[in-house]
């Protein structure tokens, strides 16, 4: 039987490595965005290329790659790991929540001589992993395909075609990968009556026109004003979760338990309409900036814009800084009035005054801004992205 103090001990544990989790995610973030994807609409997930590296850490093969691994996640071990995504990925769509499924995958070569019942159980129990012995050997291309299809099918059809031809081949040894699916309803849809076509200014100076949302009721938005780094705000939209529902951030943010997850989307919106790699590198080096960055009160809004968007991306390890074993990895994200739906799979393997009225805030995304998707109970960053012209769309 766990004493509290014990009990107490393992949260604390996996509450910091949440947070380190947290951090390093955008640090990865920072470096995509600054480079392959610099000034250009772009979205991944952290989460999912963290599910198949762990898988990848928790394998039969080599020890040099698991620390590498856990060196690129920033996690001491691989049971950390594992402890950051048992305590979010949970389909809450039953009882009202977003749709959200995370599922793994294990592919070996038949001929290789492993211990397959015990690495079995492994990733079965323990990740809740597909687990097949193929052979790769003569049908490389066939298990490409097929893994392309396992892919696809969960992800609701939106990530096809992940592996390029020639990927697998006959000297590829195992695969690990990851498809995470989400699909969330906002707790309070916007009116698609008030969608409107409006300018949102680009980096060079010009501007599209693109179809925004807009609402009159009050958000989940703070402001920060320009002390250490520049200004910018926050807004955070709640998915609907529930019946009964009521938006609260609850747990290892406010030291509750974590038993009433939900899950938000964020838009951090610089005040310049150039401050989004600025406002990008202070998140990437100051420790702990989401949870201290939190909209946990709704205000009442003035001018209120958001723009609709749809976008897909793809990246390797490279793109990331990760050259520890190839990475393949595609995302997408589609927001509307209604909510947002996103997926992502990963493949990789070896080879003022008390009575003064509230001041109003605006929150006009007319200009290149960040966008996330996380789980509110521990602040675990499904995807992220950024977006520098919306009438860009990508499929």
């Amino acid at each position: 039987m766990f004493t509290d103090d014990l009990f107490s001990t393992r949260k604390s544990t996996t509450e910091e490595a949440i947070k380190n989790q947290t951090d390093v995610a955008l640090i990865h973030a920072q470096q995509l965005f600054s480079t392959k994807a610099k000034h250009s609409n772009t979205v991944f997930s952290p989460a999912s290329i963290s599910a198949a590296l762990t898988l990848a850490a928790s394998g039969p093969f080599d020890s040099l790659a698991s620390k590498k691994i856990l060196s690129f996640l920033g996690s001491s071990s691989v049971e950390e790991l594992n402890a950051v995504f048992s305590v979010v990925f949970a389909d809450h769509s039953a009882n009202g929540g977003p749709k959200i499924s995370s599922v793994n995958g294990v592919w070996i070569e038949q001929s290789l001589p492993i211990d397959d019942s015990s690495f079995k159980v492994l990733f079965e129990k323990t990740f809740k992993a597909t687990f097949d012995r193929v052979d790769f050997r003569s049908k490389a291309e066939e298990l490409r395909l097929e893994l392309n299809t396992w892919a696809s099918n969960h992800t609701n059809g939106l990530i096809k075609d992940l592996l390029p031809h020639g990927s697998i081949t006959e000297e590829t040894d195992v695969v690990y990968g990851n498809a995470l699916y989400f699909k969330g309803q906002w707790k309070k849809p916007f009116d698609k009556s008030y969608t409107r076509d409006g300018e949102f200014h680009l980096v060079d100076g010009t501007s599209v026109s693109v179809p925004f949302m807009s609402s009159n009721k009050n958000q989940y938005i703070k402001a920060y004003v320009g002390l250490t780094y520049d200004g910018f705000k926050v807004l955070r939209i709640p998915y609907r979760q529930s019946h009964g529902d009521t938006d609260r951030i609850s747990p290892y943010r406010q030291g509750g338990d974590d038993t009433n997850r939900g899950f938000s989307m964020y838009f951090y919106l610089p005040d310049k309409k150039d401050g989004l790699d600025d406002l990008l590198t202070t998140l990437a080096s100051t420790s702990g900036f989401l949870d201290s960055h939190v909209p946990i009160e709704k205000v009442l809004v003035n001018k209120f814009r958001i723009p609709k968007f749809k976008i897909a991306d793809g990246l390797s390890g490279e793109d990331l800084g990760f050259s520890g074993m190839p990475l393949h990895h595609k995302a997408c994200i589609d927001i509307d009035e209604e909510g947002a739906e996103a997926a992502a799979a990963t493949f990789t393997g070896f080879d003022g005054g008390c009575f003064a009225p509230p001041k109003m805030i605006d929150f006009v995304a007319d200009h290149p801004f960040l966008f996330l998707i996380s789980e509110d109970t521990t602040g675990t960053v499904l995807f992220v992205g950024q977006i520098f012209d919306p009438s860009q769309q990508s499929s």
